[in-house]
């Protein structure tokens, strides 16, 4: 009888034992080849560095976290292939590319298999209720950075803007229709929209139709990103015109800063700006220590605050694992302290509220502009 005992009480301490081992599943999907890399790559060093500074640690409340990447090659088919793989290996967290076709494929999987999704940096806040109430947003949305650049371009006097869009995907489409709505409520005019495909390399019909509109606007605001952006401006800016021109954190690239006069004075949207040894400035230092050389982009540290969230997130599910358990606590979330700032989930139907940072190009380097909370009441909803 007392072996029996004895036997059970072995049986139950191994299985604490195992309990307090459990790790923590992340399944990255990002495009590290492909169209997609300049964000995903970074975003995934970001992650891993995070990992590995808190694995060394002690893990969180004893687990340790286990990141499983895969290179989606930016590839919508790909990406939902990988996620449903993702989902047979039992990730806790999946997270999805900074795309919003690819976080669509990948956020039906985790949604069917009801586990807590996070986008790693894809921005449209419709992705949230397209998908379902197991898909999260990391990145500032594009609502709010279009309110911040709305309120940015009445500060500067601009009474006239120019949008450029692209249909082909939320992100290119949304974004700048979001700041003509914030832009018009305040007594601005968007007077003409520029349509491009994404992808293409020759923006000479565009240009010419920028050129030729007179009176000319004030402002031109888009969110082309690599390639069509660097291919945009610098055609813009060889035929001449030298209109000012507002863009948004997909711009916020190395490439971007390489363009030499083409980019110059440029202004956009981002996360955050490293400076005075804040998180950020001592999360770069620490970045280039690890990786032989500075962070590439923003997206790094939206990496590294991607794991942030997700360490919040199993402390406040009181280290339980089930979707539903990390779903409600992430839903809890509110003025988190993370690598570029804060963020807060609660009440925000899991598209996150974020300080905007707004970041001039000038002779080839990043100048810290201004922060911009937007006015709650001025946001456009998705």
């Amino acid at each position: 009888m007392h072996r029996h005992l004895l036997a059970a009480g072995f049986a139950a301490l191994l299985a604490t034992s195992a309990a307090h081992a459990e790790t923590i599943k992340i399944g990255l999907l990002g495009g590290q080849t492909g169209g997609l890399a300049s964000l995903d790559q970074p975003l995934l060093h970001g992650a891993e560095l995070a990992v590995e500074e808190i694995n060394a640690k002690g893990g969180v409340d004893g687990k340790q976290i286990e990141l499983i990447s895969r290179d989606t090659r930016s590839d919508t088919g790909e990406t939902a292939v990988m996620a449903n793989e993702m989902v047979g290996l039992q990730v806790n967290f999946l997270v999805t590319p900074c795309d919003g076709d690819t976080t669509i494929a990948a956020g039906q999987a985790g949604q069917a298999a009801g586990i807590v999704t996070i986008s790693g940096c894809a921005s449209p806040p419709i992705l949230a209720g397209n998908v379902g109430d197991y898909l999260f947003l990391n990145a500032t949305p594009d609502n709010i950075q279009a309110t911040a650049l709305a309120e940015f371009a009445e500060q500067q006097g601009y009474k006239t803007a120019l949008t450029l869009i692209s249909p082909d995907s939320p992100y290119t489409d949304k974004l700048p229709q979001y700041f003509g709505t914030v832009f018009e409520k305040d007594g601005g005019k968007v007077v003409s929209t520029v349509t491009y495909k994404m992808g293409q390399q020759d923006f000479s019909v565009e240009v010419s139709k920028i050129r030729d509109i007179s009176p000319k606007p004030d402002v031109i605001v888009t969110s082309a990103f690599e390639p069509d952006f660097p291919a945009f401006i610098k055609q813009l800016r060889a035929a001449g015109v030298d209109i000012p021109v507002l863009g948004a954190d997909a711009i916020d690239t190395a490439t971007t800063f390489a363009l030499g006069a083409a980019a110059e004075g440029v202004v956009f949207a981002t996360h955050g700006f490293p400076e005075n040894d804040n998180r950020l400035a001592q999360f770069d230092k620490r970045y280039e220590a690890k990786f032989g050389s500075a962070p590439e982009s923003i997206f790094a540290a939206l990496g590294y605050d991607l794991i942030e969230i997700i360490v919040a997130t199993v402390k406040g599910a009181d280290g339980k694992l089930d979707g539903q358990s990390l779903q409600a606590s992430l839903n809890n979330i509110e003025n988190l302290e993370i690598t570029t700032g804060s963020i807060t989930y609660k009440g925000m139907n899991r598209v996150p509220n974020r300080q905007v940072a707004l970041v001039r190009v000038v002779g080839g380097k990043p100048q810290h502009v201004e922060d911009i909370v937007p006015d709650a009441s001025k946001i456009p909803a998705p």
